[in-house]
């Protein structure tokens, strides 16, 4: 009995350890775990109670009944999904446009990271990031009209200096394949600079005795970009390229949008602005829900599967 008592004080107390460091722990950090509070309601409100609204994908939604009270029909919309007429064109835009986006775009914020990290001139590099920075908080809209009157066949400034010099006028933006490249090109232009913040920040963790045993030794600055500063931020590339891959059939609503027109609809169409055209104008709120949960469902499925081959091949991966 003795022994047996005592097998329990010693499972209780092993128990209460971790308790106890936790609760230690809380109570010490207390004003940086309330840091977290904002954020944690944040996606408490706007993602995780949203969630509820998937049902919609399984229901004959009707506004008047509600979501609780529609008709329930099972994988109807998921099936109706695949018989839609531009279905496989959609995905085939949205997979073409995601992956030119990633090919091209990806390591334009990492090149131009590397590029300003090696600007000894503070008050140049200080405006040139600032310059940068400035297209991620620009709208959309101004963008698009932007890139519309830069591209345009009569008064833009593309088309007349090629007029200029004898050239003859391109329709950018009424050509596919001059819209594609448009498009690729403008997404670097919005992103490149506000991507390379991550970038520069993993920068500064690399130990600057590396270098200097770099310069004792003879390197010059790309020797010292290739062996030091590219594999200090290799970890933080390859979380960024997991979370890159796990978006590659969902693309944002706002830029496809504000870049296409009629002509190009057959290139320029893509899930997110079907989704609004079906699903807001027309009210097809089940099957648009459809097409949204399976792209989460993918979507998923691509970031652990990047992430597996991310831990096979040895590198740090999400998890």
């Amino acid at each position: 009995m003795e022994v047996q008592s005592q097998k329990r004080h010693v499972i209780a107390q092993t128990d209460s350890k971790p308790r106890n460091a936790f609760t230690k722990e809380l109570f010490k950090n207390y004003d940086l775990y309330l840091l977290l509070v904002p954020g944690i309601i944040f996606f408490f409100v706007f993602c995780y109670i949203p969630m509820f609204g998937l049902v919609v994908a399984f229901k004959d939604y009707n506004i008047f009944k509600g979501i609780l009270d529609s008709d329930w029909i099972g994988l109807h919309h998921f099936k109706e999904m695949l018989q839609i007429q531009d279905f496989y064109r959609i995905v085939r835009n949205t997979l073409l446009l995601n992956v030119l986006g990633l090919i091209v775009g990806f390591p334009a914020p990492i090149i131009l990271a590397l590029m300003l990290n090696e600007i000894r001139a503070k008050y140049f590099k200080k405006i040139s990031q600032s310059l940068l920075y400035l297209p991620h908080f620009m709208s959309w809209v101004i963008m698009g009209g932007i890139i519309y009157n830069l591209l345009s066949p009569k008064y833009g400034i593309v088309n007349s200096m090629m007029r200029f010099f004898g050239m003859e006028e391109i329709y950018f933006m009424i050509e596919e394949t001059w819209w594609v490249i448009i498009y690729t090109l403008s997404s670097v232009w919005a992103g490149a600079g506000w991507g390379t913040i991550i970038y520069l920040a993993a920068m500064t963790m690399i130990d600057p005795s590396l270098y200097e045993a770099a310069v004792m030794d003879g390197a010059g600055r790309w020797k010292k970009i290739i062996h030091i500063t590219l594999p200090g931020i290799m970890p933080t590339v390859i979380i960024l390229l997991i979370l890159n891959i796990g978006h590659m059939v969902s693309i944002g609503f706002e830029h496809p949008f504000a870049l296409q027109n009629p002509v190009v609809t057959n290139i320029s169409e893509v899930i997110s602005t079907y989704v609004y055209s079906s699903g807001i104008k027309q009210g097809q709120f089940g099957i648009t829900t459809a097409i949204g949960m399976s792209q989460s469902i993918i979507n998923l499925i691509l970031v652990l599967g990047a992430n597996y081959f991310a831990k096979r091949l040895g590198k740090e991966g999400l998890w």
